[in-house]
């Protein structure tokens, strides 16, 4: 694992499972090197650019995601006990994961971020479940990275994957002015 990725995502370490970390630190390595941005880009640039004048960046946006997925899962266990089972490691690496597509739907056009015609054929679930699949990920972290968004609506989801994806959506909906009361 580079020290870019390593300073770029701390929550690595909280991957209990070597093997896994490692894969998972590889896709993002892979997803920069194929990307138009630089890994410090990621902490300057919006975090989406569906919301006008967004000042929340992409990485400020995805740890959020991370350590909500990890709170919730945490306070999960500590209340259900036996009554459910949750992969933590799985659900780290997923929700590390969900948005690495997105790096490869970027282009930029006159000095200016935009989605590219791939990036708006090939969404960053698809994207990032290739990913995932060429560095030997297991199906459980493609499966989160998969259904995170809207395109995994229409399916069933894990525990990892459900908790994953509420988190993703309570640290972007509230950016979304059209449907925050203010």
């Amino acid at each position: 694992m580079t020290e870019k990725i390593k300073k770029l995502w701390p929550e690595l370490e909280w991957i209990k499972d070597d093997e896994l970390r490692e894969k998972t630190a590889r896709c993002w390595e892979y997803a920069i090197e194929n990307s138009v941005l630089e890994a410090e880009d990621l902490e300057k640039i919006p975090f989406s650019l569906l919301i006008d004048n967004c000042s929340v960046t992409f990485m400020n946006h995805k740890r959020t995601a991370v350590q909500l997925s990890v709170k919730m899962a945490e306070i999960m266990k500590e209340n259900f006990k036996d009554e459910i089972e949750i992969d933590m490691d799985i659900l780290i690496s997923g929700a590390i994961l969900i948005d690495v597509g997105k790096l490869l739907e970027y282009e930029i056009i006159d000095g200016k971020l935009t989605t590219s015609k791939a990036g708006k054929l090939v969404r960053h679930p698809f994207s990032g479940i290739s990913i995932a699949d060429r560095f030997g990920l297991p199906s459980e972290v493609q499966h989160i990275i998969g259904t995170h968004s809207k395109e995994g609506d229409l399916g069933k989801r894990t525990v990892e994957s459900i908790i994953v994806h509420h988190a993703d959506f309570v640290s972007f909906d509230p950016f979304r002015s059209q449907v925050t009361i203010k």
